[in-house]
């Protein structure tokens, strides 16, 4: 009896590893192992939800995969994805994406565009009223940036002070680029640096909008004193080791899908994104170019 029960639990033993081993084993991009796409937090959570379903119907309907979205905390979230094989695709910041591929050899196979530009600035801002009209006039004075991990809110402007000496009295870190578009409103600090996008249609696009609602006089209040060099727009990304086949079927078919209605009106919702354009990882020398000016990496820089 006992040599009875020893064989069942050896059998049911070995029936629970070869039934973990075919689930590891299932193909990627099939019901069981689907392909695990993540969209960066950048706006509403249900609104990323919704417009996630459309791209997930699209995406099966139009490719021979099955797919899985997920919405991290975080684009660092996003980023640790990659190591665990917990994301095979992202959308990902531009700042991320660095982040992703020096940790995890991630890379860029799209890259993109807001009505017709596939590449954005920083802007300086400051109040229309105030002391400062030039960057030069920013040495002593307060500064808001956005966060450490910020491309446009904190890596771009930071390299136009180190290359012209430009040293603020005093930084803060506000969180968000609506945040330090309100402190230069409210007077709370003397400038501030957030994301630029060129006017369209007679409106503006970049980060002065966010308020617009709240503040209707922000374009008068609150000018754009300069421009930093371009860098490319946010990339979508893939993981090392995802078959090159599956990666050029998923793209053609994002590539399609922003081609219609919908698609546009999805990853308009999404990101204020208007179309994509193909792109690789050399697109993104440029940051890391800026970051060996300042003298740290993605990962030392997140970490603040």
């Amino acid at each position: 009896m006992i040599r009875f029960k020893s064989l069942v639990a050896l059998l049911v033993l070995g029936s629970f590893f070869a039934s973990g081993c075919t689930r590891e084993r299932a193909p990627l991009g099939t019901a069981e192992n689907p392909i695990k796409f993540m969209l960066v937090p950048s706006v509403d959570a249900k609104l990323l939800s919704d417009r996630a379903v459309l791209v997930k119907k699209y995406l099966e309907e139009n490719t021979p995969y099955k797919y899985k979205f997920a919405i991290p905390t975080s684009f660092v979230a996003v980023v640790e994805a990659f190591g665990t094989k917990r994301a095979d695709v992202a959308s990902l910041n531009t700042f991320g994406y660095i982040m992703a591929y020096d940790k995890y050899k991630t890379n860029a196979r799209i890259t993109v565009k807001r009505y017709g530009h596939d590449k954005y600035k920083a802007q300086i801002i400051a109040r229309a009223n105030g002391d400062v009209k030039t960057v030069a006039d920013i040495n002593g004075k307060t500064f808001a940036y956005v966060d450490p991990a910020s491309t446009s809110g904190y890596l771009m402007p930071a390299k136009l002070f180190k290359d012209r000496n430009i040293t603020p009295k005093e930084t803060v870190f506000a969180q968000k680029h609506d945040n330090v578009v309100m402190m230069v409103y409210q007077g709370q600090v003397d400038a501030g640096a957030t994301f630029y996008s060129p006017p369209h249609d007679g409106k503006i696009q970049d980060a002065r909008r966010l308020v617009k609602t709240q503040y209707e006089d922000i374009e008068s209040k609150v000018k754009i004193i300069e421009l930093t060099d371009p860098i490319p727009n946010d990339p979508i990304v893939f993981r090392e080791g995802m078959p090159e086949e599956m990666k050029d079927k998923v793209v053609d078919a994002l590539m399609a899908y922003i081609a219609t209605q919908e698609g546009k009106d999805v990853f308009h919702d999404l990101y204020g994104v208007t179309d994509f354009v193909r792109s690789s990882d050399a697109e993104y020398d440029g940051v890391r170019d800026m970051l060996k000016k300042l003298g740290k990496s993605a990962t030392e820089l997140a970490k603040k």
